[in-house]
């Protein structure tokens, strides 16, 4: 039986990722196909304690599936930590006729709306939307397909240059703590060495693999270092690379946003459109307090506690695979 909704508001937060729009877009769609009305919440948690709110049709969101970045706009609002603020949140969804909120982020976003769900009873589901791929709960986070492809095809014109001028490139991708991305990229590259946070390497290892690489006349060569890595940045690695493989000549390109920019892929496009869908069909079911996600491509709901609390796993033999690869 569903429950009666008749105004639901949607927000991103966090970190923006490709997709969002796609997910925002299906949020909007499937809530009026089933007559609630939407309202966008602009900038986040912020805009839920300043009420930044705006009436969202079907028109509003025409031609944005194709858009990287979010149309709502995304913003950090530490305050939001606090409870009497978060309860000015409720109150002002209240007042405004809101009857359930759908937010589109990372496992911080997931915890701010988590706190409105126990201490306040206010339904909420959330969609992962985040480059890193580190939410527990699904398969895959909106935006990690694009930020890979981004990732491969920068990667790709490096290795170019690498092998024109006989250098070593250390490229540092994101993925704050999660080593997704290294990896992912390091496969599709065909790198010569991979760091990752999950894996412990130190600088002693590398140097002796790359060495070896040198021997076996390998002039040139891709290291990946994921942020988050324990031997430091990329820049901290060459640096200890070059100190003690001095004939080496090396280069760092930290690849940054453009990670987190661009229109999404086709997958991102998908995955988002199908959660955004799903959110929905959630919270018309009376769920609240958790995120939808999707495994083995069914839709699963996440307790955001969990979702929270736990992280996706590496997979362990992609890694043993990456590096066979890679002699």
């Amino acid at each position: 039986m569903e429950k009666s909704i008749k105004r639901v508001a949607v927000l991103t937060s966090g970190g923006d990722s490709p997709g969002m729009n796609a997910a925002i877009r299906a949020v909007v769609r499937s809530a009026i196909y089933k007559g609630i009305e939407v309202v966008g919440v602009r900038r986040g948690y912020s805009g839920l304690v300043n009420k930044l709110f705006m009436g969202m049709q079907s028109h509003s969101v025409s031609k944005t599936i194709s858009m990287g970045g979010t149309i709502l706009k995304s913003s950090r609002c530490p305050e939001f930590k606090e409870r009497e603020v978060r309860e000015q949140a409720v109150a002002n969804m209240k007042e405004a006729g809101i009857d359930a909120l759908v937010v589109i982020g990372g496992d911080g976003s997931f915890r701010g709306a988590n706190l409105l769900h126990e201490e306040f009873g206010f339904p909420v589901v959330g969609i992962p939307g985040t480059i890193d791929n580190d939410i527990y709960g699904t398969d895959f986070t909106i935006g990690f397909d694009t930020a890979i492809n981004t990732a491969v095809g920068a990667i790709d014109k490096i290795r170019d240059t690498a092998d024109s001028h006989n250098l070593v490139f250390f490229v540092e991708v994101m993925g704050r703590d999660a080593g997704f991305i290294g990896l992912y990229t390091a496969i599709a590259t065909g790198a010569e060495a991979t760091l990752i946070p999950e894996v412990h390497t130190n600088v002693d290892e590398l140097c002796s693999y790359l060495d070896l690489e040198r021997r076996k006349n390998k002039t040139s060569g891709i290291v990946i270092v994921a942020e988050g890595h324990a031997e430091g940045n990329a820049h901290e690695i060459a640096a200890l690379v070059k100190e003690k493989l001095p004939d080496y000549e090396t280069r760092v390109t930290t690849l940054g946003h453009i990670q987190r920019g661009g229109s999404p892929t086709c997958n991102d496009r998908v995955l988002a459109s199908i959660l955004g869908h799903e959110a929905i069909e959630a919270l018309l079911k009376g769920e609240s307090g958790i995120m939808v996600g999707q495994i083995n491509g069914k839709t699963v709901y996440t307790p955001f506690v969990e979702a929270c609390s736990k992280h996706n796993k590496i997979n362990n033999l992609w890694y043993e695979i990456a590096h066979i690869l890679a002699l």
